[in-house]
């Protein structure tokens, strides 16, 4: 009897744990912001976790309230050569300098608990710790590989998908060629267009001062 009550015991708190870390849904909830990316195959929501990962969130908040994601593009579709369902897609800024910011401090996932499960949103980032800047990716099943682990600060997972994963599903599916190194075979042909990021949940907090990649862009004629 004292068996089975332990059992119990320790069921019941690997269930609240595992609730307590459950990704939102798509709805306000508190200590998340949610995102919608629309894009040219459809709209993805994307929930922040300011709580646990308030660096990263902010970072990309700051990326999406100044407009720096509108008209980038989703560039790289990584899939697992044993289930080419799963994998990851990358989009950002890419290598366009006059839309990055400053990089962002690494908040790996043995601090925030944010595991790279099915369906998380994290930051892309060259080989070194604090470098992450406007580039990030999306999980299509569990890849615990990018997880903070010895020897490896692993990657900075800071929210999850909680809308549109059929779209993040079918740009993983899109024809990929080309790339070197770990990208080897993974970009997409014909890049999927983020037309636009903005807030759903708060108030837009953009920077102040010169925006260079507008410098230049032709605007609609006003009649």
């Amino acid at each position: 009897m004292r068996l089975f009550v332990r059992c119990l015991a320790i069921l019941s708190a690997l269930l609240s744990s595992s609730f307590a870390h459950a990704a939102p849904a798509n709805r306000p909830t508190p200590g998340y912001i949610r995102v919608a990316i629309e894009t040219s195959a459809g709209t993805i929501i994307v929930a922040l976790d300011t709580r646990r990962a308030p660096r990263t969130s902010a970072n990309f908040l700051t990326y999406v309230d100044d407009g720096r994601f509108d008209g980038v593009t989703f560039y790289r579709a990584a899939r697992r050569k044993s289930d080419p369902k799963q994998g990851l897609i990358q989009g950002g800024i890419d290598m366009d300098v006059r839309r990055s910011l400053p990089p962002v401090v690494h908040e790996p996932t043995s601090q925030t608990g944010i595991r790279h499960l099915d369906a998380t949103l994290s930051m892309a980032r060259p080989n070194r710790t604090n470098s992450a800047m406007g580039n990030f990716f999306m999980t299509v099943g569990a890849t615990p590989t990018m997880d903070a682990r010895e020897g490896s600060i692993g990657y900075a997972a800071f929210g999850h998908v909680v809308g549109g994963m059929a779209v993040v599903k079918k740009i993983l599916a899109v024809p990929t060629c080309c790339g070197t190194g770990p990208m080897r075979g993974q970009m997409i042909v014909k890049p999927v267009q983020i037309l636009r990021a903005r807030r759903m949940d708060g108030t837009a907090k953009p920077t102040r001062g010169v925006k260079p990649w507008l410098i230049g862009l032709k605007r609609p004629t006003v009649r």
